[in-house]
């Protein structure tokens, strides 16, 4: 038995655009993000697949990314799951400001380990910053303490596998056709946890936007082969 399941990260965003760090702030996809996620679409509907449930993150250029893909498919029943667990990486105080600008102000070596190192945290957001998630009504059913002001990408994996676990791994072991439709960071944290990435390697792990990733699954679902839908229009 092979099980197929796919990642696509959301269309660009405006502040993807703005080379910005995004993590929770909720920004709108760009006109070549809407496109892009129209793309991957098209690809992956030329290309045979089809989907009974899509799990998605609470941040609005994902749920506008699955819904694209959604019309684009013809997919009017399918099951859609949101969860902050799917949720963008969170990047603190770093949130908003410009990566280049930062490199420059703190360093580059510094703001290269928060970005792509395995463990490395942002400076996290004060308790009262108007940015805590905790004055977002989308995670009043969370005890605010559970809710991050900031993430390495370990944490992030700390806070998908539970969800990974209870909801996304038993739908397709009933054989579901799962679409998981996140973001950059929260699937580098899948693919680090899929293919057993050694933290050394974390760095090298790279999603660009709007590229559908195939992962072929065995029963213990394992990868046996991974590839991207790059070509296909």
């Amino acid at each position: 038995m092979i099980y197929t399941l796919v990642l696509l990260r959301h269309g660009q965003s405006i502040w993807n655009r703005e080379n910005r760090f995004t993590g929770w702030t909720d920004v709108p996809l760009t006109e070549l993000g809407v496109q892009e996620a129209r793309n991957a679409a098209r690809r992956m509907r030329n290309a045979g697949f089809s989907f009974d449930q899509a799990f998605t993150s609470v941040l609005r250029r994902a749920v506008d990314s699955l819904c694209i893909v959604q019309e684009e498919m013809d997919l009017p029943d399918l099951l859609i799951a949101q969860t902050w667990a799917l949720n963008e990486r969170h990047y603190g105080c770093l949130q908003g400001l410009n990566k280049a600008e930062t490199a420059r102000r703190l360093g580059q070596d510094r703001v290269m380990h928060w970005r792509r190192s395995y463990t490395g945290r942002p400076p996290a957001l004060e308790w009262d910053d108007h940015r805590h998630p905790r004055f977002d009504s989308r995670y009043s059913h969370l005890p605010p303490e559970q809710l991050p002001r900031s993430e390495s990408l370990k944490d992030t994996v700390d806070r998908l596998l539970p969800f990974w676990n209870s909801d996304i791994a038993p739908a397709i072991r009933n054989g579901c056709r799962a679409l998981i439709l996140a973001h950059g960071n929260s699937l580098r944290a899948l693919i680090k946890f899929l293919e057993d990435v050694p933290e050394a390697d974390v760095p090298a792990i790279q999603v660009p936007t709007g590229v559908p990733l195939i992962y072929e699954l065995n029963l213990d679902l394992r990868p046996i082969r991974r590839y991207d839908l790059i070509n296909s229009s």
